[in-house]
Protein backbone atom coordinates (compact mmCIF):
# COMPACT_ATOMS: atom_id res chain seq x y z
CA UNK A 1 0.00 0.00 0.00
CA UNK A 2 1.01 3.31 -1.05
CA UNK A 3 2.60 5.53 2.37
CA UNK A 4 1.55 9.07 1.14
CA UNK A 5 -0.54 10.63 -1.06
CA UNK A 6 -0.13 13.43 -4.16
CA UNK A 7 -2.14 16.55 -3.79
CA UNK A 8 -4.33 15.14 -6.89
CA UNK A 9 -4.59 11.71 -5.12
CA UNK A 10 -5.94 13.70 -1.76
CA UNK A 11 -7.97 15.97 -3.92
CA UNK A 12 -9.66 12.43 -5.58
CA UNK A 13 -10.30 10.96 -2.51
CA UNK A 14 -11.36 13.62 -0.21
CA UNK A 15 -13.58 14.84 -3.08
CA UNK A 16 -12.07 18.56 -1.83
CA UNK A 17 -10.07 20.84 -4.52
CA UNK A 18 -6.60 21.15 -4.43
CA UNK A 19 -6.12 25.10 -4.13
CA UNK A 20 -8.88 24.17 -0.97
CA UNK A 21 -5.78 21.25 -0.03
CA UNK A 22 -3.17 24.31 -0.43
CA UNK A 23 -5.19 26.91 1.62
CA UNK A 24 -5.49 24.27 4.23
CA UNK A 25 -1.69 23.33 4.66
CA UNK A 26 -0.89 27.43 4.54
CA UNK A 27 -3.71 27.62 7.23
CA UNK A 28 -2.15 24.99 9.34
CA UNK A 29 -5.49 22.32 9.29
CA UNK A 30 -3.58 19.68 7.48
CA UNK A 31 0.87 19.03 6.31
CA UNK A 32 2.38 17.87 3.65
CA UNK A 33 6.30 16.88 3.32
CA UNK A 34 7.92 17.64 0.47
CA UNK A 35 9.82 15.40 -1.97
CA UNK A 36 13.43 16.19 -3.14
CA UNK A 37 11.59 17.61 -6.17
CA UNK A 38 9.63 20.08 -4.44
CA UNK A 39 6.46 17.98 -4.52
CA UNK A 40 3.54 17.92 -1.72
CA UNK A 41 3.36 14.30 -0.25
CA UNK A 42 0.40 13.64 2.51
CA UNK A 43 0.14 11.05 4.79
CA UNK A 44 -2.84 8.85 4.27
CA UNK A 45 -4.04 10.45 8.31
CA UNK A 46 -4.54 13.37 6.34
CA UNK A 47 -7.68 12.11 4.40
CA UNK A 48 -9.35 11.97 8.06
CA UNK A 49 -8.43 15.59 9.01
CA UNK A 50 -10.03 16.86 5.49
CA UNK A 51 -13.08 14.87 6.10
CA UNK A 52 -13.20 16.69 9.48
CA UNK A 53 -12.46 19.77 8.23
CA UNK A 54 -15.35 19.71 5.70
CA UNK A 55 -17.63 18.23 7.92
CA UNK A 56 -16.81 20.64 10.51
CA UNK A 57 -17.41 23.79 8.15
CA UNK A 58 -20.62 22.46 7.09
CA UNK A 59 -22.32 23.41 10.50
CA UNK A 60 -20.79 26.44 11.13
CA UNK A 61 -17.63 25.34 12.46
CA UNK A 62 -14.83 28.63 11.95
CA UNK A 63 -11.76 27.56 10.23
CA UNK A 64 -9.53 28.89 13.39
CA UNK A 65 -12.22 26.85 15.81
CA UNK A 66 -11.36 23.51 13.53
CA UNK A 67 -7.42 24.59 13.37
CA UNK A 68 -7.55 24.72 17.54
CA UNK A 69 -9.69 21.35 17.43
CA UNK A 70 -6.85 19.77 14.95
CA UNK A 71 -3.59 21.42 17.02
CA UNK A 72 -4.85 19.48 20.41
CA UNK A 73 -4.87 15.88 18.03
CA UNK A 74 -1.55 14.02 18.03
CA UNK A 75 0.55 14.99 14.77
CA UNK A 76 1.91 11.40 14.89
CA UNK A 77 -1.01 8.71 14.63
CA UNK A 78 -4.22 8.70 13.40
CA UNK A 79 -6.90 9.90 16.13
CA UNK A 80 -8.48 7.61 18.42
CA UNK A 81 -12.23 7.34 19.11
CA UNK A 82 -11.43 8.74 22.41
CA UNK A 83 -9.57 11.79 20.74
CA UNK A 84 -12.66 12.62 18.32
CA UNK A 85 -15.32 11.92 21.41
CA UNK A 86 -13.52 14.78 23.21
CA UNK A 87 -14.00 17.39 20.55
CA UNK A 88 -17.50 16.49 20.28
CA UNK A 89 -18.05 17.59 24.03
CA UNK A 90 -16.28 20.82 23.34
CA UNK A 91 -18.54 21.93 20.40
CA UNK A 92 -21.33 20.08 21.57
CA UNK A 93 -22.95 23.14 23.29
CA UNK A 94 -22.25 25.39 19.99
CA UNK A 95 -23.62 23.15 18.04
CA UNK A 96 -26.79 22.77 20.32
CA UNK A 97 -27.04 26.50 20.05
CA UNK A 98 -26.94 26.71 16.26
CA UNK A 99 -29.82 24.34 16.15
CA UNK A 100 -31.82 26.26 18.21
CA UNK A 101 -31.38 29.60 16.54
CA UNK A 102 -31.78 27.66 13.16
CA UNK A 103 -35.07 26.05 14.32
CA UNK A 104 -36.35 29.59 15.48
CA UNK A 105 -35.20 30.96 12.37
CA UNK A 106 -37.07 28.64 10.07
CA UNK A 107 -40.58 28.66 12.25
CA UNK A 108 -40.47 32.56 12.12
CA UNK A 109 -39.54 32.80 8.66
CA UNK A 110 -42.46 30.10 7.88
CA UNK A 111 -44.63 33.06 7.87
CA UNK A 112 -43.02 35.56 5.66
CA UNK A 113 -42.11 33.05 3.27
CA UNK A 114 -45.69 31.44 3.08
CA UNK A 115 -47.74 34.28 2.50
CA UNK A 116 -45.30 35.99 0.13
CA UNK A 117 -46.41 39.74 1.33
CA UNK A 118 -43.78 40.48 3.92
CA UNK A 119 -46.08 42.23 5.89
CA UNK A 120 -44.65 44.71 7.92
CA UNK A 121 -47.66 44.17 10.58
CA UNK A 122 -46.67 40.70 11.02
CA UNK A 123 -43.30 40.46 10.35
CA UNK A 124 -41.01 39.27 13.11
CA UNK A 125 -38.03 40.87 11.85
CA UNK A 126 -39.30 44.65 11.52
CA UNK A 127 -38.01 47.00 13.61
CA UNK A 128 -39.72 50.56 12.71
CA UNK A 129 -37.73 52.94 13.38
CA UNK A 130 -34.38 51.42 14.03
CA UNK A 131 -35.60 51.13 18.01
CA UNK A 132 -33.80 48.19 17.94
CA UNK A 133 -30.29 49.84 17.49
CA UNK A 134 -29.73 50.60 21.13
CA UNK A 135 -29.86 47.09 21.90
CA UNK A 136 -27.19 46.57 19.83
CA UNK A 137 -25.54 45.19 15.95
CA UNK A 138 -27.40 42.66 14.27
CA UNK A 139 -30.98 40.47 13.85
CA UNK A 140 -31.68 41.83 17.39
CA UNK A 141 -35.60 40.10 17.18
CA UNK A 142 -33.87 36.67 15.75
CA UNK A 143 -30.54 36.39 17.80
CA UNK A 144 -30.13 35.30 21.49
CA UNK A 145 -30.23 38.78 23.38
Amino acid sequence: MQESLTIGQLSERSGVAPSALRYYERLGLIRAERTGGNQRRYARIELRRVAFIRISQQVGISLDDIREALDSLPAARTPTPEDWTRLSRVWRDRLDERIRLLTKLRDDLDGCIGCGCLSLRRCALYNPGDTLAGEGSGARLVLPR
